[in-house]
């Protein structure tokens, strides 16, 4: 998409005419010089800078693929912050040097020809090596602002290219270009552009744990934006400016942009007067060296005679050699720092994984982030835990390893006791002997979680429930009277009332086993449809109540809700709850509500999809309520963003009701519907570490 092809391309347009117009003046002088032998050195230069601005990118994207998640926002946040740093930098160096950069080189390249081929290798390498360094760094920010986004990429390639032909004109004369003009206006576009890249890399550092300020958010406008129409996504790309910012982002994105630009514009006020046109390089004609070129070609001259007796066997070595070895060396290079930057089998045997023998082969590994190749030698698929013997805290873990397969299970190790955990998918769990690590560095574990420590939170959420459902019992009972006097028009406003209490109670994934099927089933896949005698509970009466139905057609259905609530009610107390459930339904309830609820697909007449979705909601918050102490002990920064994401849809809901009356799914615009499905989506992204870290894992 263009709006994140647009700074890429930029970059890529105004770096590669950088490079190019430095890569013109070289070749225009020797020419001019008479010395068109030395060309294939300036090449070679040319050759070697490519290469190593190419490593460079190379080494950048495989060393951050191999680090955790935090690391990786840690990392691309310095290197977004290192990159801004090198923008500018680059723009006010080109504004200053741009009038006279042709004879700055111009006499570099005649020093470089007296001192003989390899210094003009090493010229033009350091002409062009700058542009291709920063150009590699700002591309790989900008491709990681991007996601998996190919646009980047693209756009970049689209501006060398042009620069190619851009420059290749200049050099033939056949296109005049205000390059001092140029410079100036493509500089002020980069410099609103980086400081877009340096908020991005600021809450990249925050994202990991690096600077504070995570949560607190200057502008959240994600409830009046939508965040995926065309200016929205444009303003994203281009700018790096996002509908929720946090503070620091804000000051920096202002602090930047007002005195950088300041500083840019005021330097091109005191200089505009003394500008001169930039002087393109000369074509290769003889008729038109100026005097200045006469006097690169004596200087040429001596540097060629000094040099021309050499004997014959100078000349042995192919022409090819030195290229060759300009591009692999970096090449070898950046694989070796790679392969030597990414984790490392911890060992050089494989461990064991069986129901009688777990961690056969394990060694004490070096401390850092090491991956363990884990074999399953048993008969049975299992559950594979690095863990603390101690504690019980786990480094790593691998889920359902079957039988005769080998996965890799990577975990960061610090100083400290490990050892392996395997739980057969039938049996007891089997802990190996434990080894001692020695050494620094940090790792954090996930908290083991028992089931004694959610009998708490389990027991406050099935008072809620329960409470709940003793409140759902009367709201249906007066469902029913409504129903049975002919009060269909209250009815109606009493089955909502009805359906949000249960949409609140977490009915998600069999909760109340048979009985939800019974009191909010929908008609799917009966054969009679919406008519199907056995189409009951809410659906049933919804759709009776807005289509027509009579008291007399309903009150048999009305009468049937009423006895399956009365009946939860008193079966609830005794349904087996799975302690182990509980940290699911903080994800699950919410995933049904984008599911069923913002696509429509329960709605049977009443147009009230969002109001169950706020029940659910609601459902959600007192999950996360009765959780709340087990998860600001592991992961303090989860409950924070997950309450900003929910105030964000809560927000988004409560825009689209007027007191009784809900917006249909189907009516909402497409701009309300997709910040919805996309705050939702958000929400349930932040909600979605829960189930892990509160997960039950067997011990021994």
């Amino acid at each position: 998409m263009w709006d994140d092809a647009f700074p890429s391309f930029l970059i890529g347009l105004r770096e590669g005419l950088e490079a190019g117009l430095i890569v013109s003046i070289l070749v225009a002088t020797l020419v001019r010089a008479e010395a068109r032998s030395r060309l294939p050195q300036v090449w070679t230069g040319v050759l070697a800078a490519i290469a190593v601005a190419m490593s460079f990118g190379a080494v950048l994207t495989f060393t951050a693929a191999s680090m955790p998640q935090t690391a990786q926002e840690a990392f691309g946040g310095v290197l977004s912050v290192i990159a801004v740093a090198f923008v500018t930098a680059m723009v006010f160096w080109m504004r200053r040097s741009a009038r006279n950069l042709s004879s700055e080189l111009k006499q570099k390249v005649t020093g470089a020809l007296a001192m003989g081929s390899g210094m003009l290798v090493l010229t033009s390498f350091l002409a062009v090596g700058r542009e291709g360094l920063e150009t590699a760094l700002f591309l790989w920010t900008t491709a990681q602002a991007a996601g998996e986004s190919a646009s980047p990429l693209t756009g970049a390639a689209i501006g060398l290219v042009l620069a190619a032909g851009l420059c290749w004109g200049l050099y033939r004369r056949v296109l005049k270009i205000n390059l001092t003009k140029f410079f100036t206006a493509t500089g002020v576009v980069l410099i609103v552009i980086a400081a877009g890249v340096l908020g991005y890399g600021l809450r990249d550092l925050q994202e990991g744990g690096v600077l504070p300020g995570r949560t607190a958010y200057a502008v959240d406008l994600a409830g009046s934006i939508d965040a995926g129409s065309w200016y929205s996504t444009l303003v994203q790309g281009v700018f790096n400016l996002m509908p929720t910012m946090t503070w620091l982002q804000v000051v920096a994105y202002v602090a930047y942009l007002a005195v950088v630009m300041t500083l840019f514009v005021r330097g091109v006020r005191v200089t505009a007067p003394k500008a001169r046109p930039e002087p393109e390089p000369e074509p290769e004609s003889a008729t038109q060296r100026s005097a200045d070129g006469s006097g690169d070609g004596s200087a040429e001259g001596s540097g060629e005679g000094s040099a021309a007796p050499k004997p014959a066997t100078a000349r042995c070595r192919p022409v090819w050699v030195v290229p060759a070895a300009v591009v692999a060396v970096p090449a070898v290079v950046a694989g070796l720092f790679v392969a030597l930057g990414r984790p490392k089998p911890a060992g050089d045997q494989t461990v064991a994984v069986s129901e009688t023998d777990c961690g056969k082969g394990f060694t004490a590994p070096e401390p850092g982030r090491q991956t363990f190749q884990m074999h399953n030698t048993g008969r049975q698929a299992s559950e594979v835990y690095l863990v603390d013997p101690s504690t019980d805290a786990v480094y790593g873990e691998i889920e359902g390893l079957a039988p005769g397969t080998t996965r890799d299970l990577v975990a960061t190790v610090a100083g400290g006791t490990y050892a392996w955990r395997c739980v057969p998918a039938s049996g007891k769990a089997v802990t190996s002997k434990a080894v001692t690590v020695t050494g620094g560095g940090a790792a954090k574990p996930v908290a083991p979680v028992s089931e004694q420590d959610l009998a708490a939170p389990l027991k406050s959420y099935k008072a809620y429930v329960g409470k709940g459902l003793d409140t759902l019992a009367g709201q249906t009972r007066t469902l029913q009277h409504d129903i049975e006097g002919g009060h269909l028009g209250k009815a109606r406003t009493d089955w909502l009332t009805a359906h949000r209490t249960y949409a609140s109670l977490g009915a998600a994934y069999g909760t109340f086993e048979d009985f939800d099927k019974k009191i909010d089933g929908r008609a799917d896949g009966l054969p009679g449809g919406e008519r199907d005698k056995d189409f009951s509970g809410f659906l049933r009466l919804e759709y009776g109540l807005w289509h027509g139905g009579s008291a007399k057609e309903l009150t048999g259905p009305a009468r049937q809700l009423s006895a399956d609530v009365a009946g939860l009610g008193k079966a609830f107390p005794s349904q087996d709850f799975d302690p182990g459930d509980l940290p699911l339904r903080a994800h699950e309830i919410l995933e049904n509500t984008l599911q069923f609820e913002l696509t429509g697909d329960t709605d049977e007449g009443s147009g009230t999809n969002l109001a169950t979705a706020d029940a659910n909601l609601a459902g959600t918050r007192e999950l996360l309520t009765v959780l709340k102490p087990l998860l600001t002990d592991r992961a303090p920064k989860v409950l924070p963003a997950v309450g900003t994401d929910i105030d964000r849809v809560q927000k988004l809901l409560d825009a689209q009701h007027d007191g009784g009356h809900w917006t249909p799914v189907e009516k909402l615009s497409d701009a309300d519907r997709r910040r919805l499905d996309g705050a939702t989506g958000q929400l349930l992204e932040d909600l979605a570490p829960i189930p892990d870290l509160l997960e039950i894992r067997k011990s021994a």
